[in-house]
């Protein structure tokens, strides 16, 4: 507009003074100014248009451009099968893992029959098999540098691993120590974790570590010497955690895992289920073999022969000892032997991640109170289940079996199906994402 308006003023214009003296020139010239003028402005308003119309096309080729990298991004994303699953580990100081280790000797107890640092080396030989329940942190430390989703940057993790080997380090002062000693290293854990950037994103929540002890070792709910375990559950901080242990309690934020494979008998038999039930094997003309774990030659220790009995045998019975869950239920389950219950709180309300909920089609559960009170015998009880039932039953436990060992992954063959670990992870995983969720 601005163009067209002075064009249209000069042309209008009136004609200067002694500009020239011959009128007929001046219309003439004139006539010619102006037809030069309107050739150029038709060419700029030409010019004008072809400029705008490029500008106004290059937004919309923009935008093209911007939805196209977009979608390739998206694409890139969708393909990313880490999404969701990616895990940052702490770097944590030595002595909250492996110092442990390097002085296993301190571990190891005068009644142990074995070394513990024979099994700390003896999970990196061709004997992998051969473990001690107390190494389940080591193992699933081994597992977790391994794992295919690991991030160095915690802002993209879906979940944060500590490290901390918190049963080995409490059996170091479990017997002769008083209760600072014992609390001292879960103490001293909080106060790291409580410096690091990635606590304060969730002040722990996205945070879990394994235990291969009871829950109930973490809870001691006084200062008396003669009380057991300690106090790290307790810390307010360290409600916040998901620990992962092998027998859970009625705390939300535990959740159990099963053992690594291998027998951890119990010598405490006064008064229990377990002294009726081996009562009731020894009395029963042959149809009930026992393994005798007091017996000279450690035969308990010994994988082959444990094996061995299990697999010669139907069902496999497993009475609480020191505490409700045993080790032997899954080196059973290992064996296809079909386990025995007699507490509820043995398997199938612990192992929610890894038992199926119809139970009664892999084990036989017999009440302990009943048992006790000679309302019911072992042997009639389990002669009553038919042949087919006992296939059937044994076709189940047989399935169980990838769910609940520790795979060895150092050949770097993934498993086709999930193991003890995978399945940690993935509940680990979905149990973060409903708390991100429910705090939305």
């Amino acid at each position: 507009m601005k163009f067209h308006a002075l064009i249209s003023e000069f042309c209008v214009a009136k004609p200067l003074k002694n500009k020239w003296r011959n009128q007929s020139r001046r219309i003439n010239c004139s006539k010619y100014l102006c037809f030069l003028l309107m050739f150029s402005i038709v060419l700029l308003i030409f010019l004008r248009h072809l400029f705008f119309f490029s500008i106004d096309a290059r937004p919309s080729s923009h935008h093209h451009s911007k939805k196209k990298i977009h979608s390739l991004v998206g694409e890139s994303s969708s393909q990313d099968s880490c999404l969701g699953r990616y895990i940052y580990i702490h770097d944590l100081p030595m002595r909250f893992n492996q110092d442990l280790l390097t002085n296993c000797q301190v571990l190891t107890r005068s009644i142990d029959k074995t070394s513990m640092c024979e099994y700390a080396s003896g999970l990196w030989n061709s004997n992998w098999f051969w473990t001690n329940q107390f190494m389940l942190e080591v193992i699933f430390h081994d597992r977790m540098k391994k794992y295919k989703c690991l991030t160095n940057d915690s802002l993209v993790a879906s979940a944060i691993f500590v490290p901390y080997y918190a049963g080995l380090d409490l059996r170091r002062y479990l017997w002769g120590f008083n209760t600072s000693m014992r609390d001292s290293s879960g103490f001293d854990l909080i106060n790291w974790l409580k410096q690091k950037p990635q606590w304060k994103t969730m002040w722990g929540k996205d945070h879990f570590l394994v235990s291969s002890r009871i829950a109930r070792d973490f809870r001691r709910k006084s200062d008396r010497k003669s009380d057991w375990g300690s106090n790290f559950r307790f810390l307010p901080e360290s409600k916040n955690l998901s620990m992962l242990t092998i027998e859970s309690g009625p705390w939300e934020n535990d959740i159990a895992v099963p053992y690594p494979t291998s027998f951890h008998p119990s010598s405490d038999y006064q008064n229990s289920t377990r002294k009726e039930i081996i009562r009731h094997c020894q009395s029963s003309n042959k149809l009930c073999k026992l393994l005798d774990c007091n017996s000279v030659g450690h035969e308990c220790d010994d994988p082959l022969k444990l094996m061995n009995l299990f697999r010669s045998s139907i069902f496999c019975l497993q009475p609480p000892g020191d505490s409700l869950t045993r080790r032997s239920t899954f080196d059973s389950i290992l064996a296809g032997c079909i386990p025995v219950f007699f507490h509820p709180g043995s398997a199938y309300t612990q192992y929610l991640w890894y038992l199926p909920k119809n139970y009664s089609n892999y084990f036989v559960f017999i009440s302990a109170t009943d048992l006790k009170l000679r309302k019911v015998r072992i042997e009639e009880k389990l002669v009553t289940v038919s042949k087919d039932e006992v296939a059937s039953m044994r076709e189940e436990v047989i399935r169980l079996i990838p769910r609940i060992i520790y795979g060895d992954r150092r050949s770097g063959v993934e498993s086709v199906e999930d193991d003890a670990f995978d399945l940690a992870i993935k509940g680990v995983l979905k149990r973060l994402d409903r708390c991100r969720g429910s705090d939305l």
